[in-house]
């Protein structure tokens, strides 16, 4: 990590706080409960100190950061809003105190059919988010939703619950997507996207970044308004990072996205800080302080987002890996990348190849994600096994010398931890894994190979690497890297340096990928366009255009 030494933001006393409590005990059930604590400034008695506020108190609209559904399972869908009526402002223009908020869920898209309906709360404690388990569902259905507050409707959101255990299901369609820098452009995919027939979307990490966003709106450049400078300045502390979802989550394109279609989210680096491993920051803070920030932006994190109550944080810890079914077509495995990893080696960035990258002591995901990603697979029934993570995870040669350089923050920086993952598919019978990724801002399509240096090895599965929605700005079809890129890694079967996403079907025989592009997104309205289309075979892993 490079050193950059800067002043706390964070209050004196949560500052003193972290350092009482100390990095060890930081990382225990107990240190983790009291982090969150200060972190949050929660009060002792948590969500039942704040008084009652009467939702017919509340004169303008609180739903302007949209609705959202995530993590569809047979029998149940979660159902999110956040009540902001004035979303740019720290307490998101409500006062301190509980409302309830009324929640639908129907079989038609004009509320005809009621399938349950109910009330949930939204405490000040959680920024007024509300998450809602709807349990006793018909699996494989289409459910549209709703919530109210006082005189207020919120839009209506579309979601689905996934088919039964052990259903023979012919098809699926998923979209991925990642990489939406505000201040890098306007969202135009995500307008594309929502008009798309996709049964889910798998959001494979950054989806803000920390990173100041002035008056402007950065590259968006806006000239019919004006941002507020509260904005412009890095996100540390947790107002900061609440303030920075409320921000992108405004964004009509993104609120689309979200209303048409269940999402399952990841994180990358910059939800917390650009390139951070486990405990260790980018920049030269104390550990504790580092923690603090984490423990702020996993809670944030958690609050805007369509997430079940096993997801929600302790302190600077959060449980983010998390298994899905598709009966018996799919079986999604959600890794977290981040938060558990070793420190990158050499000092991270592009780096000649060393010693230390084939070190079985380091690792991308920790011992005990590890474990439970190799067990899964061994008791998987699945046609395919896919599994979205974040960084490139096949082998990406950065130039043409005969020792070239490599990404240390990707899987090439951590080969001994990607090759326990391959050797362990191979044990496990796995015999279509598809790998979806994001974090580079460019389309790849690479063939996974059981030894990347040689061409000739066994082809092991696919990685599909979804481009930014917007961080990159505008890009370009083939960027200046596309003929190294592509002579160097054999295995790399495509390459595209556009912003948009990709869709994938699953099907019982084949698994087609789409390349979807836009030509810009440093002004609105982009056109989107196929940029290429590949095909997989179940069980004779290799892509082939479409």
């Amino acid at each position: 990590m490079t050193p950059a030494a800067r002043p706390s933001q964070h209050a004196p006393e949560l500052r003193a706080a972290a350092r009482h409590i100390g990095r060890r005990r930081f990382l225990t059930a107990t240190g983790a409960a009291a982090a969150l604590a200060f972190a949050v400034n929660l009060p002792t008695a948590g969500t039942a100190a704040a008084a009652e506020l009467d939702a017919a108190r509340i004169t303008d609209d609180p739903f302007t950061l949209g609705v959202a559904s995530g993590d569809p399972l047979p029998g149940s869908v979660l159902l999110w809003t956040r009540l902001a009526p004035a979303p740019y402002q720290p307490d998101g223009g409500l006062p301190a105190g509980r409302v309830t908020v009324h929640w639908e869920l129907a079989h038609d898209e004009r509320f005809r059919r009621i399938a349950r309906r109910g009330t949930a709360t939204a405490h000040p404690e959680f920024h007024h988010t509300v998450h809602v388990e709807v349990d006793h569902l018909e699996a494989d259905r289409v459910f549209y939703y709703r919530f109210r507050a006082g005189r207020w409707t919120s839009p209506t959101g579309r979601t689905r619950t996934a088919p039964p255990p052990g259903a023979r299901v012919p098809a699926l369609t998923l979209a991925a997507v990642s990489c939406q820098a505000y201040h890098d452009g306007y969202f135009t995919p995500y307008a594309h996207l929502a008009a798309e027939d996709v049964d889910v979307v798998f959001h494979l990490g950054d989806y803000l970044y920390e990173y100041a966003v002035n008056s402007a709106g950065g590259a968006r450049n806006y000239t019919d308004r004006t941002l507020p400078a509260l904005f412009n300045r890095e996100t540390v502390t947790l107002e900061d990072y609440r303030l920075r979802y409320a921000l992108y989550k405004t964004d009509p394109d993104l609120r689309a996205a979200h209303a048409a279609h269940p999402f399952v989210v990841t994180w990358d680096d910059h939800e917390t800080e650009n390139n951070y491993a486990d405990g260790t920051p980018e920049n030269s803070v104390p550990p504790e302080e580092f923690l603090l920030r984490r423990a702020s932006a996993y809670r944030a994190y958690w609050e805007h987002q369509p997430l079940r109550r096993p997801q929600l944080p302790d302190g600077p810890d959060m449980r983010l890996y998390r298994r899905l079914h598709w009966g018996r077509l799919a079986q999604f495995d959600i890794l977290d990348t981040r938060q558990y990893r070793s420190d990158q080696a050499y000092g991270d960035g592009a780096q000649l190849p060393g010693p230390v990258i084939d070190d079985p002591a380091r690792t991308m995901t920790g011992a005990t994600q590890e474990r439970w990603l190799l067990d899964g697979w061994h008791s998987s029934r699945a046609r395919w096994n896919v599994v979205p993570q974040q960084v490139t995870f096949s082998q990406r040669k950065l130039d043409l010398n005969p020792v070239a350089k490599l990404s240390m923050d990707a899987w090439d920086g951590y080969r001994a931890s990607r090759r326990r993952i391959l050797d362990g598919a191979r044990a496990a019978g796995v015999d279509n894994l598809m790998v979806l990724t994001g974090d580079v801002h460019v389309a790849y399509a690479f063939d996974i190979k059981d030894d990347f240096d040689d061409p000739a090895s066994r082809t092991l599965g696919t990685e599909i690497v979804a481009t930014s929605i917007a961080s990159g700005k505008d890009g370009a079809e083939r960027p200046a890297n596309w003929n190294t890129y592509l002579t160097a890694n054999p295995h790399l079967r495509f390459y595209d340096g556009r912003r948009g996403y990709v869709t994938v079907t699953l099907g019982q025989q084949l698994a087609r990928a789409d390349f979807r592009a836009v030509p810009y997104v440093t002004r609105p309205g982009a056109p989107v366009t196929t940029a290429a289309s590949f095909v997989t075979e179940a069980g004779a892993p290799g892509l082939k255009p479409a």
